[in-house]
């Protein structure tokens, strides 16, 4: 765990922004200046009985689904079975594997074919004015992630594993080559930053929710083969 000036804000119950809601006080303001880890918002634990290997496999085996390159702009798709994905490509990432030579299921989700799985999760119950959520979902194995890149707000639960998080305000642009993994940062960079050149960090596991504000720098790194799930606000 990171050094406690470095961890991020810890609410159990966190107004981020209540739909509807404005008013000086609430903490709505909050929302576009710091992330937020969130606990107890809802409960998942049907979706997460769904989410197991054995269900996913017997309820979406034979579905098609898109993969991304896990480099920062991820311009390479890769269309496969599900089961061949689960079975051939969800292992612990090589530490020396380029960024679009790792092939990752995070979005580009067909929302037809999975909303039998997507009904049964509850997102935290906040908004932000004028946006509308929108889900990510994603299966990863051990290592894997996506170095820094930026886009609008939103929250990330992990639903089984752990993911890390590594974390820069907008005017803080992070050092990192654009096609290089996230381990291969953390090995290769990260050791050399200087305290004041760090990013903010924390550790997500089962059950809680990552709040990231609009235009923050981030990169994610999987500990433990991981399902999880974002809901942008878009």
């Amino acid at each position: 765990m990171a050094p406690a000036s470095r961890l991020l804000a810890l609410w159990a119950l966190a107004a981020v922004a209540l739909p509807g809601s404005g008013e000086e006080g609430d903490g709505g303001w909050y929302a576009f200046v710091r992330p937020v880890i969130l606990q107890g918002l809802t409960d998942n634990s049907r979706f997460r009985a769904l989410c197991s290997r054995e269900r996913l496999l017997a309820s979406f085996g034979d579905r098609v689904v898109r993969l991304s390159t896990a480099n920062t702009y991820s311009y390479q798709k890769v269309d496969l079975p599900f089961q061949e994905y689960v079975e051939q490509l969800l292992h612990p990432q090589d530490p020396t594997s380029l960024g679009n030579d790792t092939l990752y299921f995070f979005g580009d989700n067909n929302f037809t074919e999975w909303a039998s799985l997507f009904r049964h999760y509850s997102p935290p119950p906040f908004g932000l004015l004028g946006t509308a959520p929108a889900y990510s979902f994603g299966i990863a194995g051990a290592g894997s992630g996506v170095p820094f890149h930026w886009h609008g707000p939103g929250f990330s639960e992990v639903i089984y594993g752990r993911k890390r998080w590594f974390l820069y305000p907008p005017e803080k642009t992070p050092e990192f080559h654009p096609n290089k993994t996230t381990l291969a940062w953390l090995r290769d960079t990260y050791p050399a930053l200087p305290p004041s050149a760090r990013p903010l960090e924390c550790t997500i596991r089962a059950g809680e929710v990552l709040y990231f504000p609009d235009r923050w720098w981030h990169a994610t790194l999987n500990l433990d083969t991981s399902v999880f799930i974002s809901t942008f606000l878009g």
